[in-house]
């Protein structure tokens, strides 16, 4: 069995994935069950693509509980740093080269809480900002080895 790892989120984070599983465990599988059960009253299910199609979404939707379920099981809910410390759920805005780009800082799962981009304390140019403060100049290695200067212009807790 894998080892399961410690997922970071923020607490709207946590509660907007606690609300989806609600959401998917009650009525939404409830729905998807209703459509089974309509589709298999129409007959031969061997080609009802109405059928086939509420079973793979039902696969879908038990297969994405599973995941909310681990992901919750393991969450810690982060304290992101003050303002002007870039770190773990930081909102943080960067100039590279005269254009600014707003993200946040952290894993993936803070998809949920924001409409920025979230890039990983571990990609390069992460762990580059991870720590700075606000008007700090980081540099990092990008994939094709070219050295990249950002300034942080602005960090804060993601809200």
């Amino acid at each position: 069995m894998a080892e399961e790892k410690t997922i970071l989120l923020t607490q709207e984070a946590y509660d907007k994935m606690k609300g989806e599983l609600a959401h998917r465990e009650g009525e939404y599988r409830d729905e998807i069950t209703e459509r089974i059960a309509t589709a298999r009253a129409e007959g031969d299910l061997s080609e009802n693509g109405g059928y086939q199609a509420a079973r793979e979404e039902q696969g879908k939707n038990e297969g994405r509980i599973n995941e909310l379920i681990v992901k919750l099981r393991n969450a810690k809910i982060l304290k992101a740093p003050d303002a002007g410390t870039v770190g773990n759920g930081s909102l943080v805005t960067l100039d590279l080269a005269g254009r600014e780009m707003v993200y946040v800082l952290g894993s993936r799962d803070l998809t949920v809480a924001t409409d920025h981009d979230v890039i990983s304390p571990e990609s390069p140019i992460g762990s580059a900002i991870m720590g700075a403060k606000t008007g700090d100049v980081v540099s990092y290695h990008a994939p094709n080895g070219r050295e990249i200067k950002v300034t942080v212009k602005d960090a804060r807790p993601l809200q």
